[in-house]
């Protein structure tokens, strides 16, 4: 049974505890090697592939993912489809501890982080306006809102370097741009994916109000840890609903992102290159 789904699993989301006939699977990338294992079994009757982004215990930060390779092994496996979990923190205030924001863009505040596949002897320029899933995402909304939970459906959600979170003045910065919540790890995994022609959403899970909130002192690391194990229960739940439900048959925009991107003339292209990336280019190459 082909594997056309992955989940990528943020902080406080680990595992997915109603997989079952699991096994794991090691992959080998040109670009390095993925978090850790990908995990795959069945979920609702589907096969799945899950990664849990920081690694077995949470042992790499934002800034360490090798998001190149990540992405890569579930387009090795087969993947058109991720569903991610990420923990966020709100800049403002209708976005509360324990919602589900469903965003609809990003803003970018990383530093030399690499994202994107080409280079290297092949230039492509993927279209970005519109960077995430829109029917992947109305479904997990969906889904969240048929289990009572607070759901809000688009915003913008800033990827900030980390792993320090921000000072006040950025914070309150961020607000006036009208970035809705902030986390640091999701624009690379939705640049990549588009360019894999993998369709990808993400669940933002909000643990906490940002520095810029006025009872920010009050929250206590205990308080986060609760709120993403809470959170975190609930996800699982999100995920496991949309497995059943997604129409994986069904094609979306990011199916053919690459249609018309590549523009490097494909007898220019080297054949290391040709090599490393047939799994993503190689349609395109015949």
């Amino acid at each position: 049974m082909s594997v056309r789904i992955g989940v990528i699993g943020g902080s406080g989301l680990y595992d997915m505890t109603e997989l079952t006939d699991r096994e794991e699977r090691l992959i080998g990338t040109p670009f390095g090697d993925p978090s850790g294992p990908y995990v795959l079994g069945t979920l609702r009757g589907r096969r799945v592939a899950f990664l849990a982004r920081h690694g077995v215990g949470h042992v790499l930060s934002p800034s360490e993912l090798n998001f190149r390779a990540n992405i890569y092994g579930f387009k090795r496996l087969g993947v058109d489809w991720i569903l991610s979990a990420s923990a966020v923190g709100s800049l403002q205030e209708q976005y509360r501890p324990l919602d589900m924001v469903f965003p609809d863009q990003f803003i970018d505040r990383t530093r030399g982080r690499i994202s994107t596949f080409f280079g290297g002897g092949i230039v492509a320029h993927v279209g970005f306006a519109h960077p995430l899933c829109g029917p992947l995402s109305a479904l997990m909304a969906e889904v969240a809102r048929g289990l009572d939970a607070r759901v809000h459906e688009g915003g913008t959600y800033l990827c900030m370097e980390g792993p320090q979170f921000s000072t006040l003045a950025e914070s309150r910065l961020y607000r006036r741009w009208g970035a809705d919540i902030i986390g640091m790890t999701n624009l690379q995994e939705a640049k990549l994916a588009l360019e894999a022609e993998i369709a990808y959403s993400t669940m933002a899970l909000v643990t906490d109000y940002d520095c810029w909130h006025p009872d920010h002192d009050a929250v206590t690391v205990e308080m986060i840890i609760d709120n993403l194990t809470s959170n975190a229960r609930t996800a699982q739940r999100v995920i496991a609903g949309t497995v059943e439900r997604l129409d994986v048959e069904q094609r979306v925009p990011a199916h053919s992102a690459l249609q018309t991107a590549i523009i490097t003339r494909r007898d220019a292209i080297p054949d290391r290159v040709k090599r490393d990336l047939e799994p993503i280019i190689g349609k395109y190459l015949q």
